[in-house]
């Protein structure tokens, strides 16, 4: 991004955690963008926002200056952004997998309630 062009606004509807949610932060702090980050977990009406703003309920969804990108990665939110004339490429590497989902190892922890979440959730039978 040059100096001269101002931030686009992002709002990213994202997971607490996930790794496409994951691969989209990466590519955030990648090209230092600021963004509104709107966990859809610990916020349950923020997952109803994102549903009516982008007609369907599958995240990531990111919206940028206006345009929602829903369902999508972080590798996708990046040729987007270069297709659309947001920055020049950077050969920077991300600093976690931005096409990616969790690996079935996290995807068990979390269901174990093994992974760090915040607050306190107990699960009752």
């Amino acid at each position: 991004m040059s100096e001269t062009t101002s931030a686009p606004k992002i709002t990213a509807y994202l997971k607490t955690f996930c790794g496409w949610s994951e691969g989209v932060r990466a590519i955030m702090r990648k090209y230092q963008l600021p963004y509104e980050e709107k966990d859809i977990i610990k916020n349950p009406a923020f997952r109803w926002e994102m549903e009516q703003r982008s007609g369907q309920p599958l995240s990531p969804c990111v919206e940028i200056d206006g345009h929602m990108l829903p369902d999508i990665s972080g590798e996708e939110v990046e040729k987007w952004l270069l297709e659309n004339g947001y920055f020049e490429a950077s050969d920077a590497v991300p600093d976690a997998p931005i096409n990616s989902a969790c690996t079935d190892e996290q995807h068990a922890a979390m269901a174990m309630g093994k992974m760090p979440v915040p607050g306190k959730i107990r699960f009752v039978d």
